[in-house]
């Protein structure tokens, strides 16, 4: 809820000082324009507000912007004349917040040019630098202390912070009064910070602003403003907030869900991977083989359906600029990168740009994964077979089980519209926008079909359902760099339903042979030979895992199989937990973020969970990877 003043009002009335009380005694979001171009916004009863005041007589860009994103934050000018409303406004918070014997952290910032603050003369205005002052008289040591470390951790330009710590008697900003007086400060147990900042992240001479440079310590010093919080909370007030990221925002504003849903309604406008991927893969394998392996086969794709160059534009019409707070920025922007650069390589199929795209979406092949999908290949017998029985099972009876696994998770969220098509101008399985695609030509063996049931039902299906059913948009379509964590869940569910075979593994790292061979110049016939004559693979395999990774041009994707697994086993050796991250599709380095977004109640826990997590032989194998099992054990 939002009241907006109007312009003659150069005041705060009584009545809206009231009506902001009420809002909080009854714990709900206040959202209000004060006069002089101020913003007040405090998302539920806490024990803190962050203040900035904006200079009379100088430029101050991008100051405000610091503080924008907490859960409780007040910018106001400093004009003399809304001096008395707003510290009213203060004195009727502190009341609400902090009753009785409970204590309340006011901290505030502001910039100041100061050359002292320049830590290294030939890197100029990029060294970050901070002042935190406080009185000594009431000194929250444990404040302190959390918000000094946290902002050392800040670096710009690979810059790390200075940061030094003032006691004085006057912890605001020089020339300006102080909002409270000392007897209200008393009276209201409150304490004052005040942090000083070097305005690096603008041009000292034009005051333009340096918007990565102000995105780097924009988040950093929440964290700060968030830690210090926590601390204040725990040791100080009657509360006991699980972790300083519990301290965020939970209400949500308009454009943060407006930006959420343009960039869903612009990643649903265009399914990379079928356009990327051919048509004809099963038509040009016959013709290949016909041709003695002589000749590169020749792939034919899908008609592009959009305008790469308009969604880019309708991209970049989105206001990104609006988003407070900044974790939610940096999602979404990250989001909008790879969108950018999907749509790129959609138009340049068949060209060496695709290729160049790919890297930068894919990244490289490290040293170390090479390394390891060639022991894989050594290790592992290319006569390797499938357990059991020669049954095969084909498209229609594979279908058959993905529904009947679809249909289990319908009967704990009947609301669940995924479903199964068998087509015939794809290979194999794909899942699209939650739906299950069966290439008509599918046949695998059966001791392999509740693996892959579970890779694509229990894993890409079921995120995608969980995704669907949070509030934003970008959990079912996927945060940027989703596919690698995507694709390691999808082979751990194979393992830990026991279908992890050997060939299998031999297939994963193949995959990262050929796509380190086609970025070493490597063309599609001789990683062809590598992978038959080399490594063992059956023609039709080798020509099948050439055929993906030379698709379009050149596509590394499929690198991220066996990269994903290997981070993920190793989040998981480190204490990470499996439940978080079936939220939705999004990356393992977003998993902080995802867990903040939880304990601020903006993200709900998932909504189903795999089957196979209610196995007791899965939870056994999933305790043992915990345990630090090696790789090599997993087959």
């Amino acid at each position: 809820m939002s009241q907006v003043m109007t312009k003659s009002e150069s005041a705060i009335t009584q009545s809206f000082i009231e009506d902001v009380s009420l809002r909080l005694t009854d714990n709900k979001m206040v959202r209000r324009t004060l006069p002089g171009h101020g913003r007040l916004h405090i998302d539920r009863k806490l024990p803190f507000l962050c203040i900035y005041r904006r200079p009379l007589r100088r430029d101050d860009n991008g100051t405000d912007q610091l503080i924008k994103g907490e859960a409780s934050y007040l910018i106001t000018s400093a004009a003399p004349k809304y001096k008395a409303g707003i510290s009213a406004l203060i004195r009727s918070i502190l009341d609400v917040c902090s009753p009785g014997p409970g204590a309340f952290l006011i901290i505030e910032i502001w910039a100041k040019e100061s050359p002292e603050y320049i830590i290294d003369p030939e890197e100029g205005r990029m060294a970050p630098s901070f002042r935190i002052k406080v009185p000594a008289s009431r000194l929250p040591v444990e404040t302190i202390e959390a918000i000094e470390k946290a902002l050392k951790q800040i670096t710009v330009s690979k810059k790390r912070s200075k940061v030094s710590t003032d006691y004085t008697s006057k912890p605001w900003p020089e020339k300006r009064p102080a909002l409270l007086t000392s007897a209200e400060i008393q009276k209201s147990n409150c304490y004052l910070v005040g942090i000083e900042i070097s305005p690096i992240y603008r041009d000292p001479e034009t005051h333009e602003i340096y918007p990565l440079v102000l995105k780097a310590i924009h988040k950093g010093i929440s964290t700060a403003f968030k830690k210090g919080a926590f601390e204040f909370s725990r040791k100080r007030t009657a509360t006991s907030p699980v972790s300083y990221k519990s301290l965020g925002r939970r209400a949500v504003v308009k454009s943060v869900w407006e930006v959420d849903q343009k960039l869903a309604e612009i990643s649903n406008a265009m399914d990379f991977l079928m356009h990327v991927t051919p048509v004809n893969m099963e038509q040009s394998w016959n013709v290949f083989k016909d041709s003695r392996f002589q000749r590169d086969p020749v792939f034919f794709y899908r008609p592009v359906s959009f305008d790469p160059s308009l969604l880019k534009r309708k991209l970049y019409e989105i206001p990104f600029d609006r988003i407070e707070d900044p974790a939610l920025s940096s999602l979404f922007h990250d989001k909008l990168v790879e969108l950018e650069m999907k749509f790129s390589m959609v138009r340049d199929r068949n060209t060496r740009n695709f290729f160049f795209g790919s890297m930068q979406l894919y990244g490289e092949i490290s040293d170390k994964l090479l390394e390891l999908a060639i022991t894989i290949l050594k290790n592992i017998s290319p006569r390797s077979r499938e357990k059991g029985g020669k049954r095969m099972i084909n498209a229609p009876l594979f279908a058959e089980r993905a529904r009947e696994e679809i249909g289990l998770y319908r009967d704990v969220f009947p609301g669940i519209k995924s479903r199964v098509y068998i087509r015939d101008d794809i290979a194999g399985l794909m899942v699209s926008h939650g739906d299950l695609l069966i290439g008509k030509g599918l046949k695998i063996p059966e001791s392999r079909l509740e693996a892959l049931i579970q890779h694509e039902v229990g894993t890409h299906v079921l995120t995608y359902v969980n995704g669907i059913n949070q509030p934003f948009k970008q959990l079912y379509g996927g945060l940027s760099g989703s596919d690698e964590l995507q694709e390691g869940l999808a082979v751990l569910a194979e393992y830990l339903v026991g279908g992890l075979s050997p060939p299998r593994f031999r297939l994963l790292a193949g995959r990262v042979v050929a796509a380190h061979l086609l970025i070493e110049g490597s063309d599609f016939q001789n990683t062809f030979r590598e992978l038959h004559f080399t490594y063992g693979f059956a023609q039709r395999t080798a020509y099948m895992i050439s055929a993906r990774i030379y698709r379009s041009g050149g596509l590394t994707k499929d690198a991220v199989y066996l990269r994903g697994l290997v981070n993920l086993l190793k989040y998981l050796r480190n204490g990470g937990e499996l439940h978080p991250l079936l939220v939705g599709k999004f990356s393992l380095d977003d998993v902080s973020i995802i867990n903040e977004l939880q304990l601020r109640k903006v993200l709900q826990a998932p909504l189903l969970t795999p089957r196979y997590l209610s196995n007791p032989q899965s939870i056994l194998l999933l305790e043992e990877l915990k345990k630090g099992q090696l790789i090599f054990n997993l087959i």
